[in-house]
């Protein structure tokens, strides 16, 4: 019966530790605020990351300040980097039982919005950055287009 107590706390222990890790770990903002190269159009799924690009069907500055104030709404969603007037922004957003961090690059280039989503930890993102990603695309309606 003793070693289950010292198997359980010590699990418990483990545990406690990694999800204090996952959400203390500092955060390295030039590596997180940058964008690919767009490689061409429609989205890309690859492990652990989305990207979408439509074309804007508005002004950049009109189409970012959409973006941004949708991705304010999102639950644990802060902006960590960039502006409308630079033209590119990051978002970190936490999920809600760990606290793992995803990174949402919103960026314009030329007359494409392009929207870079990656998880930070693991192999996987269990399709949220797609999911957050397409419901900030609906949420825009027709300020943009599919390519």
């Amino acid at each position: 019966m003793r070693i289950l107590v010292y198997i359980i706390t010590a699990v418990v222990l483990i545990t406690l530790f990694l999800m204090a890790y996952v959400r203390l770990a500092p955060v390295d903002i030039a590596r997180w605020h940058q964008t690919r190269e767009v490689t061409g159009p429609g989205d890309t799924t690859r492990p652990a990351s989305f990207e979408a690009i439509r074309r804007m069907t508005a002004p950049a500055d009109q189409v970012l300040a959409a973006v941004a104030q949708q991705a304010m709404t999102t639950p644990r969603t802060i902006l960590l980097a960039g502006s409308i007037e630079e033209g590119m922004m990051t978002y970190q957003t936490r999920s809600l039982l760990w606290g793992f961090p995803d990174y949402t690059t919103v960026s314009v280039r030329d007359d494409l919005l392009v929207l870079f989503g990656r998880a930070r930890f693991g192999r996987s993102d269990l399709g949220v950055n797609k999911a957050r990603i397409s419901t900030w695309l609906e949420a825009l309606g027709p300020l943009t287009e599919p390519l």
